[in-house]
C-alpha cells in the first residue's frame, strides 16, 4: 500500500502527519515514491487562516483526476477544517469522492476506516453492498490515550516534535482553535518524559514540545504538574540535546519558567512569544488578557535571564477595531523589542469567531500596513544579523542546504539560521561554527572543528 500525506499549517499538524504516517506503516505501507501514484492520499489540513484552508480545498478538488485513473484510490481528509461546522458536510458534497473525513482528536480510527472502504468496495464488486464512506469528527474517549496507542514515524531528524497538551482554553476573539481542537488536555508528565527519553536513545538532538499554549501544561493534572515542573525534569534527562518549546502565551509565562530556561543545560534560550498587537485595545478587543505593559515586562525579564535570548513573535494586522493609531502602536513596539523575527499576517475572518462579525477593515489598508510591518521587521532583524558576525557558534546541523550546494543548515541556541559547508554524512551533529557574513535573516559561516 503506497501512500501521500500532504500537510497543511502548523508544527503540530506536522506532527501529527507523523503520527499518520506511523499507522499507515502499521498496516504495511510505503510512502509513495516521487511521481508515483498512491493507493491511499491523505490530506492533512489546516483552517487556522483563510489561504491554507483554500490551499488544502483547491489540492483535494485536483485530486478529482487521480480518483477517475484509479477507482481504487482512498482519499482521506483530516485535521482542523474537518472540526469547523458544517465541514463534513461540505466535504460529502462538493467532494463525493473523498472516503474518510476524521477529525483532530480520532486519526487512530484511520486503519481502520481505510479496511471498511476496501471492504466495501469488494462487497460493491460482489454487488451485495453500498459504497462506504466515512465521516468522523467526535472527540472519542480513546483520544486521550492517542500518543500512547499511536506509532510514529519521525519524518523531522535531528529534531523529534513531542506533544505535551492539545486544545486550547483562551478563546481569542479572532482564532477558530478552540472550536476544532478542543479544549486542553495535557499529557501526563511520565508519558511527556518517557517519549523524550526515547528520542534522545534514538539519537535526536533537539526535541520540540508541542501545544496551542504549553504554558498551561498540566492545569487539567491532578498531581501538581506545571510547565516549569516538566522543563526542569526534562532537564534531568542524560544525554546531549537540546529542548525547544512552542507556543507560549504571554498571559501565562511565569517567573518561574524564566528561571527554568535560564538554569537549564538543554532548554535553548529561545522563546515564540505572540504579541500580536502592540495597543491595548485591540489587544483587550482580542481577548488576549494581557497589556502593552506587561508584555514589555516579560521581555524584560526574559533578557535579564538570558542575555543572549532570541525572542520572535506573532503580529496581526488589520484585526476589524484597528485604527491608525493603534497599528503606530504595533510598530512602535516592534521597535522596541526587536525581535529576531516575526510571523506577520493579515486578519483574515475566521466562520464561527465573535470577530468575524464585527465590521471588517479594508484590503487596501491591511496590505499598506502589512507592507510597513514586513520593511520595519526586516530591517530591524538585518541589523540584529550584523551582531553575529565573527562570533564562534554552537550550531546543530539540521538538513542540506535547498539553495546552496554543498552546505548544510542548522540553528544557534537562540534560533538562528546558519548555513556552513559541510558533508551531509554530518546531520544531526553539534558543530562549531564561526559566522563570517549576514544578508539580512541568514548568517553564514565555517566550521571550527
Amino acid at each position: 500500500m503506497r501512500y501521500k500525506i500532504l500537510t497543511y499549517g502548523c508544527q503540530m499538524n506536522v506532527h501529527e502527519s507523523e503520527k499518520i504516517a506511523g499507522l499507515l506503516d502499521g498496516m504495511g505501507g510505503v510512502p509513495a515514491e516521487e511521481g508515483e501514484s498512491a493507493d491511499v492520499i491523505v490530506f492533512n489540513t489546516c483552517c487556522i487562516r483563510d489561504n491554507a484552508e483554500r490551499r488544502a480545498l483547491g489540492n483535494i478538488g485536483v485530486v478529482k483526476g487521480e480518483k477517475k485513473k484509479h477507482p481504487d484510490l482512498i482519499i482521506a481528509v483530516c485535521g482542523c477544517m474537518t472540526q469547523q461546522e458544517g465541514a463534513a458536510a461540505v466535504i460529502r458534497e462538493r467532494y463525493p469522492y473523498v472516503d474518510i473525513v476524521l477529525g483532530t482528536r480520532n486519526i487512530f480510527l484511520l486503519p481502520q476506516e481505510i479496511d471498511k472502504v476496501k471492504a466495501a468496495r469488494a462487497a460493491i464488486k460482489k454487488r451485495s453492498d453500498k459504497r462506504y464512506r466515512a465521516f468522523e469528527t467526535a472527540y472519542p474517549e480513546e483520544y486521550l490515550s492517542l500518543d500512547e496507542r499511536t506509532p510514529v514515524t519521525r519524518t523531522s531528524f535531528p529534531n523529534a516534535w513531542v506533544n505535551i497538551i492539545y486544545g486550547c482554553n483562551n478563546f481569542c476573539t479572532y482564532c477558530i482553535v478552540p472550536y476544532v481542537r478542543g479544549r486542553e488536555l495535557s499529557r501526563p508528565m511520565s508519558s511527556v518524559l518517557d517519549e523524550v527519553k526515547k528520542a534522545v536513545d534514538e539519537g535526536y538532538g533537539e526535541v520540540t514540545l508541542l501545544g496551542q499554549n504549553v504554558n498551561s501544561y498540566g492545569h487539567d493534572l491532578t498531581g501538581g504538574e506545571s510547565f516549569e515542573k516538566l522543563l526542569r525534569a526534562i532537564d534531568g534527562i542524560e544525554g546531549k540535546f537540546r529542548v525547544r518549546f512552542m507556543t507560549s502565551h504571554p498571559k501565562d509565562l511565569t517567573d518561574g519558567v524564566i528561571d527554568a530556561m535560564a538554569s537549564s543545560d538543554k532548554i535553548c534560550s529561545n522563546i515564540h512569544l505572540p504579541v500580536q498587537s502592540g495597543s491595548d485595545k485591540v489587544l483587550k478587543d482580542m481577548n488576549r488578557r494581557y497589556t502593552r505593559e506587561r508584555y514589555l515586562s516579560l521581555i524584560e525579564k526574559l533578557r535579564a535571564a538570558m542575555p543572549d535570548i532570541g525572542i520572535t513573535t506573532d503580529v496581526m494586522v488589520g484585526f476589524p477595531t484597528e485604527t491608525e493609531e493603534d497599528f503606530l502602536a504595533t510598530t512602535e513596539l516592534v521597535k522596541t523589542v526587536r525581535f529576531s523575527n516575526a510571523f506577520t499576517f493579515v486578519y483574515s475572518p475566521r466562520k464561527g469567531t465573535p470577530a468575524a462579525e464585527m465590521p471588517q477593515i479594508p484590503y487596501a489598508v491591511k496590505r499598506r500596513r502589512i507592507g510597513e510591518l514586513i520593511k520595519l521587521q526586516n530591517s530591524v532583524t538585518k541589523e540584529l544579523s550584523e551582531d553575529y558576525v565573527g562570533n564562534v557558534y554552537e550550531v546543530l546541523a539540521e538538513d542540506v542546504s535547498p539553495k546552496h550546494e554543498g552546505m548544510l543548515c542548522g540553528r544557534t541556541e537562540s534560533g538562528r539560521l546558519a548555513t556552513f559547508p559541510a558533508s551531509a554524512e554530518r546531520i544531526g551533529e553539534f558543530l562549531k561554527v564561526r559566522v563570517t557574513e549576514a544578508r539580512s535573516a541568514s548568517l553564514f559561516g565555517r566550521l571550527e572543528d
